[in-house]
């Protein structure tokens, strides 16, 4: 109990068992999930098709509950991951004209495969 009075002219402080102003109370909260909506995330292209053609992908997600959105999500970070990924790959290379150094892995003209020394 408190011995706390407000000032004379000041309203009462309502507690949210007792309505403000004679309102009924409102409904008690919800807990279904709520429906699907767009999230309205505007996605601005790179310029780079690939990663463009990911980020298209998350615009599933507006048409699928709250709990659906992981996989979408899951599926476009392996996908951008994998792109990210390819830009540190090396080219193949591209075997030039004889007497230039061979492409690595590439056969040599000398075949060091019986060459034993000790």
């Amino acid at each position: 109990m408190s011995d706390w009075t407000p000032e004379a002219g000041t309203p009462p402080v309502s507690t949210p068992d007792e309505p403000v102003g004679g309102e009924p109370a409102a409904a008690a909260p919800s807990f279904e999930p709520a429906g699907t909506a767009p999230l309205g995330v505007v996605r601005t292209p790179t310029g780079h098709p690939a990663v463009d053609a990911r980020l298209e992908r998350l615009a599933d997600a507006d048409h699928l509950p709250a709990d659906g959105h992981i996989e979408v999500y899951e599926d476009v970070h392996r996908g951008l991951r994998a792109e990210l990924t390819s830009l540190d790959a090396r080219p193949a290379a591209v075997p030039g004209p004889p007497g230039t150094a061979a492409a690595p892995g590439a056969p040599s003209a000398y075949d060091n495969t019986h060459d034993h020394r000790s």
